[in-house]
């Protein structure tokens, strides 16, 4: 049996979505700040990484179940699978 190189969750993405702003979503609500953005695969949402105090992607993850982030900074093309706990570039 082959073993499996890319997971599954980021296998099935048809195409990777690009933000809808370029800011937290989240942070921007509750006036808080972030260091770098992500986007979630799924909704499309635009959420702070784990380098920033709030951590809204991985909070985003374990809230709805959404596996798939990709960065949402500029010149950076890699996705990231919350639940396989892999990143693949693109």
């Amino acid at each position: 049996m082959l073993k499996q190189t890319i997971c599954n969750h980021i296998v099935s993405l048809t195409e990777v979505r690009t933000p809808q702003a370029y800011v937290c979503e989240e942070c921007v609500k509750t006036g808080s700040s972030w260091v770098h953005l992500r986007t979630c695969q799924t909704c499309g949402i635009t959420l702070c990484c784990d380098s920033s105090p709030n951590k809204h992607a991985t909070k985003h993850f374990h809230r709805t179940g959404h596996p798939v982030v990709a960065s949402a900074e500029p010149g950076e093309r890699w996705l990231w699978c919350y639940v396989d706990e892999q990143m693949v570039s693109y």
